[in-house]
């Protein structure tokens, strides 16, 4: 080769390279690092339920981005506390979009996802909740931007009141709630279902919560002979009820839906938690199908094993597939794709209404032991 080809040739290359760096230069400049916000109770009473949220979204951020990100965009996770107190979810929700977070894993507790998703509904930000069921947070006004990936709570509560009248052939049941969003909306369908099958609902009343000594309300229970009690609210309360209810003697089947499902509820109740049932969501760790997520969760000394942290999962994988399936982070795009398709998900096929609600979602009873394990119930 003489000096003028190989002179030819090393220009050659050199415009292959700059071809090619800009080339690359141009991918890169499409990718950018996507916040996805996970917003809910980092502490306070029911800060095990943020816990579980969290680790299902960083769980599946870092399996998302091991696999090239979405869209070939990097997910970036930013840990925001509301406590489950709904001002703080306000405020929470006011410095996510302040920030110019587009997306959002959370909130947690109803009463703090309901406020906050009026913000993001206003300023454009999707938010996918995992665990909020109370129907007031789809159906108090028109959403474009709002979705969930669990049921609600007019789906959970006649799964419960259809076992209190088939299985357990209640004659008189005590209802209560904490009367929160989320506990008084759950516990009113409840008693919706048993009105409508005529079970004397004899006692529907309201404690409040954070209270330490229930032995009032527990007196009624013993007075009216009841033989479930049904209570609408979190463990704490549920904890303390059952407890004291059974060192006054009172032998009731007690059952509560998703948000008294908790391990500590265990450490608060003891030996009283035995038989407690619940509604959840089914184990969705125990799926065969996956284990690889499972195993992911556990390299990261998280555990998958409870009512929220697959759906947080699914509501990551649905925002990056609605991300890649658009070719775009314009949240009105996301946000449309997200009504219009399908998500196989942890938790299933997840397909969504106008609302922003799952057209199928199935709740589980639950039977509690006092080791804090739980069984299907039969």
């Amino acid at each position: 080769m003489n000096s003028f080809n190989k002179l030819k040739v090393n220009k050659l290359n050199r415009i292959a390279l700059a071809v090619g760096i800009a080339a690359a230069m141009m991918g890169n400049a499409h990718a950018e690092t996507v916040k996805i916000a996970i917003a809910g109770p980092m502490t306070g009473a029911v800060a095990q339920y943020g816990d579980m949220v969290k680790a299902g979204a960083l769980t599946a951020i870092e399996q998302i981005n091991a696999a090239g990100g979405a869209n070939g965009n990097k997910l970036e996770a930013v840990i925001m506390d509301d406590a489950c107190e709904p001002k703080q979810a306000v405020a929470v929700a006011n410095k996510i979009v302040s920030q110019g977070i587009k997306f959002v894993i959370g909130h947690v507790c109803s009463g703090s996802t309901i406020p906050a998703s009026d913000i993001y509904e206003n300023e454009g930000v999707v938010m996918i909740t995992p665990s909020a069921t109370a129907p007031q947070l789809t159906e108090a006004k028109p959403h474009h931007f709002i979705f969930r990936t669990i049921g609600r709570d007019d789906q959970q509560g006649p799964v419960a009141a259809q076992y209190i009248i088939d299985k357990l052939k209640a004659k008189k049941v005590a209802v209560l709630h904490d009367k929160q969003s989320y506990g008084q909306g759950v516990a009113s369908s409840v008693k919706k279902a048993l009105d409508a099958a005529k079970i004397p609902v004899v006692m529907f009343e309201g404690v409040n919560a954070g209270d330490s000594d229930y032995s009032a309300v527990v007196t009624k229970l013993k007075s009216q002979g009841v033989d479930v009690v049904y209570f609408g609210g979190y463990h704490p309360e549920m904890g303390l009820i059952m407890r004291q209810a059974r060192e006054q003697g009172v032998k009731a089947v007690f059952m509560g839906p998703e948000g008294v499902g908790n391990k500590d509820i265990t450490a608060i109740a003891g030996a009283a938690s035995e038989g407690m049932l619940t509604t959840l969501p089914a184990d969705f760790s125990a799926d065969p199908a996956n284990a690889a997520i499972v195993k992911a969760f556990a390299a990261q000394k998280r555990d998958p094993v409870g009512p929220f942290q697959m759906p947080a999962y699914a509501g990551v994988q649905i925002i990056a597939e609605a991300i890649a399936g658009t070719k775009s982070t314009d949240t009105t795009k996301v946000a449309a794709y997200i009504h219009s398709h399908q998500f196989k998900t942890p938790i299933g096929l997840l397909d969504y209404d106008k609302k922003g609600d799952l057209k199928n979602f199935k709740f589980v009873v639950f039977t509690w032991h006092k080791d804090a394990s739980k069984t299907e119930a039969k």
